[in-house]
C-alpha cells in the first residue's frame, strides 16, 4: 500500500500548518505534503546544530581552531615523544607535563584581569603568536639537532604562561562572536572541534614520525596557526557584541579587580556552585585519563594496542556528546550540570571494577560522553550568567579550576595507583566525583534559582 501523503496549509509568516480548505485570512499560505514538513523540520534541526556559525567573526575564528589544534595535538604527542628519545625516563615527561600546567596555577587569574580590561581579539593575536614563534624554535632546534632537555622544559614553561592568558581570554572571546542565544552552541562546536583534533591530531602525528621523524611535527603546528591569526585579523569588531569597560575599572590594580570577581562569585549562587563543582569533580574524577595506560596493561591486559583504542573509545565518546550539545543547543540549568556529574561519578566507578575489555571499551565512551556533557555546560552556564565586565575573570576562575587540577590530581591519582592499586584508586575518584555531585544535587536550590532568573532574561531562540 502507498503511503499516504496528507496535505496542509503552510502560513508562511506565522509559520503554522492548517488543514486544507482554512486559510489564514491575514498571511500568505501556500499547500506543502508531510513529505515536505519531515524535510523541512530535519533541515531545521540540522541548522540549529551549527547555528553559531551564521555569524561570520565565528566562523573565522573556528575554522581557524579547527585546523590549529589538529596542529597542537600533533606536537604534543611529538613532544611526549622527544623527551622519551632523550631521556627514556617517564619523570621527565611528568616534569614536561607539570611545567606546561602550572603556570595555569599562578598566572591565569591575571589573565583574566586582562581579559576584562583589554580589547580580547587583540590579545588572542598576541598569545597565538607567541606559541606558533615558540612551535616554531622547537622545531628549528629539533631540525639541528641541537635540542636537549632543558630546552623543552624552558619552552614548556613559556607556553603554558602563553596558555595561562590565552584560555580564559579565548573562553570569554566566544559570547562576544556569537551573543548569549548562541553561546550553548558555540562552546558545544568548539568542543566537538577540540575532541576531534584530539582523535586526528595523534593518529597523523604518529604516521609522521614514523616516515619521518618527530621534527616536522613542531613546524607543522607552528603553520597551523596561520589561519587562526587570519581569522582574528579578519574579524570585523563592528559586528562584535562587546560592552565598554566601566571607566573605575581601567584604573584599578590588578588585585583589586581580583578581588571584585571574587566578591562577585561569592555573592552568586549558581556561579560558586558550578565553580566548586567543577574543581572538584576535575580534581577527583577528570583526572582519570592518568590511569588509562595502567588499566589497559595491568587490569585489562590489552597492551598498547588496546590502549590506543580505550583512548580512541574515550575520544569517540567526548566528540558524540559535544555534536548532541550542539543539536539541542539547550539554555543554562543547574540540574543537568549536576545530572551529569552523578552520571559521571558512576560511569568512572564501573569502568574502574570492569575487567572485560569490550564492556571497558563502552564504559570509557560513556564516560567521556558523560565528562563533556558536564564540563561544556558548565562552561556555557558560566559564561551567560557572567556580566560582561566580569567574564574574563569569572571564566579565569573556571579555567584554574579545571585545568589548573591537573597537576595535583595527576600527582594524587599516579601516588594512589602506585601505593593501592590502579582500579582502587580510580573507583575512590569515581565515589569522591560522585559523592560531590550528590551534595551538590542537594543543596542546588538557591543556584538553581539563580539561573532560571538569568534565563529568563535572555533572548528567545528561533
Amino acid at each position: 500500500m502507498p503511503p499516504v501523503s496528507y496535505k496542509f496549509t503552510y502560513c508562511c509568516s506565522c509559520f503554522s500548518f492548517f488543514w486544507i480548505g482554512y486559510v489564514c485570512p491575514m498571511h500568505i499560505t501556500k499547500e506543502v505534503t508531510t513529505t515536505e514538513i519531515l524535510v523541512e523540520r530535519q533541515a531545521r534541526g540540522i541548522a540549529r546544530a551549527f547555528s553559531a556559525l551564521q555569524h561570520r567573526n565565528y566562523r573565522l575564528f573556528w575554522s581557524g581552531q579547527m585546523v590549529s589544534l589538529i596542529g597542537t595535538w600533533m606536537q604534543t604527542t611529538g613532544q611526549s615523544w622527544l623527551v622519551l628519545q632523550l631521556t627514556k625516563s617517564a619523570w621527565a615527561l611528568g616534569v614536561v607535563g607539570a611545567l606546561q600546567f602550572l603556570p595555569v596555577l599562578f598566572f591565569t587569574l591575571f589573565g583574566g584581569v586582562l581579559a576584562d580590561r583589554l580589547p580580547k581579539r587583540r590579545m588572542l593575536l598576541i598569545t597565538q603568536s607567541m606559541a606558533a614563534i615558540l612551535a616554531f624554535v622547537l622545531w628549528l632546534l629539533v631540525f639541528t639537532h641541537t635540542v636537549q632537555l632543558w630546552h623543552v622544559f624552558i619552552l614548556a614553561a613559556l607556553l603554558g604562561i602563553s596558555n595561562a592568558f590565552d584560555m580564559p581570554t579565548r573562553q570569554s572571546f566566544v559570547v562576544e562572536m556569537v551573543g548569549r542565544k548562541d553561546l550553548p552552541n558555540a562552546i558545544a562546536l568548539n568542543s566537538s572541534v577540540f575532541n576531534m583534533a584530539r582523535i586526528v591530531g595523534p593518529g597523523i602525528a604518529g604516521l609522521v614520525i614514523a616516515w619521518f621523524g618527530e621534527a616536522p611535527l613542531f613546524l607543522l603546528n607552528a603553520i597551523s596557526f596561520i589561519p587562526v591569526l587570519a581569522g582574528l585579523a579578519m574579524i570585523n569588531p563592528a559586528q562584535l557584541h562587546t560592552q565598554a569597560t566601566p571607566t573605575n575599572a581601567k584604573h584599578q590594580s590588578a588585585f583589586k579587580s581580583l578581588g571584585e570577581g571574587f566578591v562577585y562569585i561569592w555573592n552568586t549562587p549558581a556561579i560558586l556552585m558550578i565553580i566548586a563543582i567543577v574543581g572538584l569533580v576535575s580534581l577527583f574524577g577528570i583526572n582519570f585519563n592518568v590511569t588509562l595506560p595502567l588499566m589497559a596493561t595491568d587490569v585489562l591486559n590489552v597492551g598498547a594496542e588496546g590502549f590506543g583504542f580505550i583512548s580512541s573509545a574515550f575520544g569517540l565518546g567526548a566528540l558524540l556528546a559535544a555534536l548532541w550539545l550542539a543539536w539541542v543547543n539547550k539554555r543554562p540549568a543547574i540540574k543537568q550540570i549536576l545530572f551529569s556529574a552523578i552520571l559521571f561519578g558512576i560511569g568512572e566507578a564501573l569502568f574502574a571494577v570492569s575487567h572485560w575489555y569490550l564492556l571497558s571499551l563502552v564504559l570509557v565512551a560513556m564516560v567521556g560522553f558523560l565528562q563533556i556533557a558536564f564540563s561544556a555546560v558548565a562552561n556555557s552556564t558560566l559564561q551567560t550568567l557572567a556580566p560582561d565586565h566580569l567574564r574574563g575573570r569569572i571564566m579565569s576562575m573556571y579555567m584554574l579550576v579545571f585545568a589548573g587540577s591537573t597537576p595535583l590530581g595527576n600527582l594524587l591519582t599516579g601516588a594512589g595507583a602506585r601505593s593501592f592499586g590502579v582500579s582502587a584508586t580510580l573507583l575512590v575518584s569515581a565515589l569522591l566525583s560522585l559523592a560531590v555531585a550528590l551534595i551538590g544535587w542537594f543543596l542546588h536550590k538557591p543556584a538553581g534559582k539563580s539561573v532560571k532568573q538569568t534565563a529568563s532574561v535572555l533572548p528567545q531562540r528561533n
